[in-house]
């Protein structure tokens, strides 16, 4: 082993606790990159081989009822590669021991009972005999939380009657990894279940013998899916077909679409940031570790060692540190990103996961961390390099003293001694304290930027489910109905109150952007399901024209007044030219919404409902669900209290699951920001401590020269870190907000309070960590200059 190779070990020894906190931040920021990039590369590698396994379809249509004959020319279609009808009925649920009502999505299976597109995969069971009447297979989630298992039974009320249903199959498709009920704004597997059936027994209950009600298309890799949706509205339309819509707007693939870019805009968001705080930190930390080796540098150019073999010494000493980091930061990102991975496997429903070990995301971080490192040991070392030994070996001259005011206005009057002492040191070396400042306050800002998400989802929770939508209940139809069916809702058990909702799907252009949404109608005086503005104030729909979501408003470029065309999807299915009357705040999903009356009046319909919101009497519940269970015509039933239990059970969870992982990552960080500044500020004023002590001053007025400088610079630092935390935290508002799902920007006071906190108890820790080294500081070593 060389001289050098021996002084390596010998400097690593010395230095353990600094290397290894310079390790934990180099940690920090390579965990952040392997743990997003690599779960979301997982999770779309899980979808694809999914998608593909399991034939999931491109495009997709309804109709009233059409006849299988129409399949052969849907076949012959240009850019079709395959075509499958089957029936789709929305039903309601009996489940024993189970008191609220549950919604079915009853989907038939063909004669030989293996679908060619959106084909099952089977956890347990088998398929439904080909002439069963009761035979039915569930998904895993349904049979999960009801504790059912091939043999168990419960009932459904299909076409106005009562059912029992014998499960016989448990599994999962492609088409329903994300299943929303009708009404619902989350997944509730314990109240809506995919229920596939012999598509004999489902076409006997809804006289539906050689007709389907919905059709699904797989295209040739190089086919135009608008040529195909054109001819296939084309061939529906006389059947009561409503308009066709891709696998973008298919409900499942677009939730999955929006998790996964949240993911994605995360991993592109987060990461960099902190793997960048981390680099800027090393670069400073080693910048002025190898400046403290002054004097050794000066010795071995002395003893005749090169240039470039001392900058190759302190290259290994940078390498070696990075490397420990780089190994237990790839470890613990792997190890999180299978773990987030699992996470989103199991909300979204995947039946396996492909965990993804990509060699350019270790390279990467790898190389930016490495290379900061070493151009900040370069650094460093230049300066040095360019001294002559003999000026090289001495300690560096002692700054210049000047005044900060003037004479008359002198501070020492005002300020203790050791509260003097420190100012003036701050001031004498400025850009050193700057940069201090400046990790200090990235890493407030970055703790910030991974708690805000907690205020975050509590604002989306307060705006939506008790300003806005504040029903007990909304009932969905199996039809349209009349408006006095509202009626004949209120009066059932338990009611207070009951509102008509009607919903029209449409597409609405500006140009040649364009979006399908649905248009509701809501009555002038709506008091359960509130629309509220940008302000968050409740908004009076106008008699004319129609409101749309502030969000689809930036969408197609639109501002109030201007005109926006609607195709109408239902009905008369005509083009219609109408004002934006006004701007609303919907956190999730895009809509526009009308006046219930004028809707009519466009509908060219008397007024109708598609759903009645309702408030309950909590003491008449289990009543309210017993008579909503024998009404034929409802379909589903969502509850806002249930709904918003399923939001802080599933996507809150995953959403501050996240959160919480990359705050303790930045709370590693941190620490190894206000530890290190605390050990170098030590080690550069090491000679000088000792000196003061040779002087006279004792062990406690030493310690409080040099903390209150780490104390200083801590608290100058956190109001930079606030304004540095609350940029990040609407760069990532703004990079998570999409078309189904966004959320308000709150970063609230206590998240500021608790990102300083953490900073200021590294410092408290940092600080007894130096209150040992200082209490044992040996001053005939500090004081002679070591060999």
């Amino acid at each position: 082993m060389s001289v050098l190779d021996t002084k390596l070990l010998r400097d690593l020894r010395r230095l353990w606790a600094q290397s290894l906190a310079i390790a934990l931040v180099v940690a920090g920021g390579v965990s952040t990159v392997v743990l997003a990039v690599g779960s979301l590369r997982s999770l779309e590698e899980t979808r694809i081989a999914y998608y593909e396994r399991y034939e999931f379809a491109d495009v997709f249509a309804l109709v009233r009822r059409a006849p299988k004959t129409l399949l052969d020319q849907i076949a012959k279609v240009p850019g079709v590669a395959a075509v499958e009808g089957r029936i789709t009925k929305l039903a309601l649920l009996d489940i024993p021991q189970f008191r609220e009502p549950a919604t079915g999505q009853f989907i038939s299976l063909p004669e030989t009972g293996r679908p060619t597109l959106n084909r099952l995969y089977m956890r347990i069971g088998r398929m439904p005999a080909p002439e069963s009447v009761d035979e039915v297979v569930v998904t895993e989630g349904f049979a999960k939380t009801h504790a059912f298992t091939p043999g168990s039974h419960f009932s459904a009320i299909l076409n106005g009657r009562k059912r029992d249903l014998v499960i016989v199959g448990i599994a999962l498709s492609p088409e329903f990894v994300y299943a929303l009920g009708p009404g619902d704004r989350m997944p509730d597997e314990r109240r809506f279940a995919i229920v596939w059936m012999s598509e004999k027994a489902l076409a006997r209950a809804y006289d539906l013998d050689g007709a389907f009600s919905s059709v699904s298309l797989k295209l040739l890799r190089d086919a135009s899916e608008r040529d195909v949706r054109s001819r296939l509205d084309v061939l529906l339309d006389r059947y009561g077909g409503q308009a066709t819509y891709g696998r973008k707007d298919q409900i499942s693939h677009a939730y999955l679409n929006h998790g996964l870019d949240m993911l994605r805009n995360m991993s592109r968001t987060l990461p960099p940031i902190f793997l960048l705080v981390a680099a800027f930190l090393i670069n400073l930390t080693l910048s002025r570790i190898v400046a403290l080796e002054r004097e050794q540098i000066g010795l071995l150019k002395a003893l005749g060692y090169r240039n470039a073999a001392i900058v190759w010494h302190y290259i290994k000493f940078v390498v070696v540190i990075v490397a420990i980091g780089l190994v237990v930061g790839s470890a613990v990102g792997t190890w999180l990103g299978t773990y987030v991975t699992g996470l989103y496997g199991d909300f979204y429903r995947f039946p396996f996961l492909v965990f993804v070990q990509s060699p350019d995301v270790y390279v990467a971080a790898a190389a930016l961390s490495l290379g900061a490192a070493i151009v900040g040991a370069i650094h460093a070392l230049r300066d040095v390099m360019r001294l002559p030994p003999a000026v090289a070996m001495q300690p560096p001259a002692p700054p210049r003293f000047r005044r900060l005011v003037p004479a008359a206005f002198a501070i020492h009057n005002v300020l203790s001694q050791s509260v003097l002492m420190t100012v003036r040191n701050i001031s004498r070396h400025p850009i050193r304290a700057m940069f201090t400042i400046a990790g200090m306050s990235l890493a407030t800002g970055i703790l910030i930027a991974s708690l805000f998400l907690n205020g975050t989802m509590e604002a989306l929770v307060d705006v939506t489910y008790f300003m806005s939508d504040r029903q007990d209940a909304t009932l969905s139809f199996v039809e349209r109905r009349p408006l006095n069916v509202v009626n004949q809702i209120a009066r059932l058990p338990g009611v207070l109150a009951a509102e008509p909702y009607r919903v029209v799907p449409a597409r609405i252009r500006n140009g040649t952007i364009e979006r399908r949404v649905m248009i509701s109608g809501r009555p002038v005086d709506a008091d359960l399901s509130r629309i509220v503005d940008t302000d968050l104030n409740p908004v009076v729909l106008p008699k004319t024209g129609v409101a749309i979501s502030n969000w689809l408003a930036q969408i197609l470029g639109t501002k109030v007044g201007d005109f926006v065309e609607i195709d109408l999807l239902e009905g008369q299915r005509r083009t219609v030219s109408l004002p934006v009357t006004a701007l609303v705040e919907d956190y999730f999903g895009i809509q526009g919404m009308m006046d219930s009356e004028a809707l009519a009046r466009l509908m060219r319909e008397a007024p109708a409902v598609n759903s009645v919101s309702v408030s309950l009497d909590a003491n008449q519940r289990d009543r309210f669900y017993d008579a909503i269970k024998r009404l034929p015509t409802v379909s589903g039933v969502a509850l806002q209290r249930v709904s918003l239990a399923s939001f802080r059970e599933s996507l809150a969870v995953l959403v501050t699951t996240m959160a919480n992982i990359y705050t303790g990552l930045a709370a590693v960080i941190a620490f190894g920001v206000v530890y290190n500044s605390a050990r170098i500020s030590l080690s550069e004023r090491a000679r000088e401590l000792a000196s003061l002590r040779v002087l006279g001053f004792t062990t406690r007025e030493v310690l409080r020269i040099l903390l209150l400088e780490l104390a200083l610079l801590t608290l100058l630092a956190q109001p930079a870190g606030w304004a540095v935390g609350y940029g990040l935290a609407w760069t990532l508002q703004k990079k998570m907000a999409g078309e189904l799902m966004r959320a308000p920007l709150v970063v609230e006071q206590s998240t500021y309070v608790f990102a300083s906190a953490m900073v200021i108890a590294a410092a408290l820790f940092s600080a007894l960590i130096v209150r040992e080294r200082v209490n044992r500081l040996d001053l005939v070593e500090v004081l002679k200059t070591r060999d």
